[in-house]
């Protein structure tokens, strides 16, 4: 008799904590639920705005990326220049009067495309490239670190002359936080067909924008950990 009262108050006990564990459980399925729906909507967004930018920049360009030998990706919104022989002189940082008027050109325009994005924007990056080739003899160590070296130069002049412009004064203060100029020497070179490097088509320089949407992703993340 007694072994079956305590067994029935042992049960009674249990069914509070049953009835917690659940309704935890419902509330944790809710926030995660909520969490979801908000990563979501932040990729839509995000989809949608980098769709945005990319069909301003192609209005924009469009009739002058052939005679610059530039194009537009849609998927990272990079502008490639593609033209070695206008962009540098072989193995120097310095601009070529072609390219000068160039950015001249593309810049301003650039910016002011740009600026209507902003708040959607992390980041943009000046990114040099070169080809994995140095002066003859030299190993693949040196002549990785010397192509780093002349990228990391024609990322900085090109940003320089870039701020420069008159036509961008206004923008100066966005510049300065929001561009950085990257060297990545001959880490992203381009392959043929045949899966070799294509030397003359490795020596760019792009324009890379970095939305914020990770960061907003991050946000929520953090928000609702401290809320929990």
């Amino acid at each position: 008799m007694l072994s079956s009262r305590q067994s029935s108050e042992e049960s009674t006990q249990w069914l509070p904590i049953s009835d917690l564990m659940s309704g935890l459980m419902v509330l944790f399925l809710f926030i995660a639920i909520s969490l979801i729906l908000q990563v979501r909507q932040i990729a839509e967004e995000y989809q949608d705005t980098q769709e945005q930018i990319y069909k301003a920049l192609l209005h924009e360009f469009a009739d002058d990326l052939p005679k610059w030998g530039a194009k537009i990706d849609k998927d990272t919104l990079t502008i490639s220049f593609l033209s070695p022989d206008i962009l540098f002189k072989t193995g120097q940082s310095d601009l070529q009067d072609n390219y000068k008027e160039i950015l001249s050109d593309f810049f301003p325009r650039y910016i002011k495309v740009i600026d209507r994005y902003k708040d959607s924007i992390n980041e943009i990056r000046i990114e040099g490239h070169t080809s994995s080739e140095w002066a003859a003899g030299v190993d693949a160590d040196i002549a990785y670190f010397e192509n780093m070296r002349l990228s990391q130069d024609r990322t900085r002049t090109v940003l320089q002359f870039a701020y420069a412009i008159p036509e961008v004064s206004q923008y100066r203060p966005w510049i300065k936080t929001h561009l950085a100029a990257v060297g990545l020497s001959s880490a992203k070179t381009i392959k043929n067909e045949s899966g070799l490097e294509n030397a003359g088509a490795s020596k760019r320089v792009t324009f890379r924008i970095l939305t914020n949407a990770d960061e907003q992703i991050q946000k929520i993340s953090k928000s609702s950990y401290e809320e929990n």
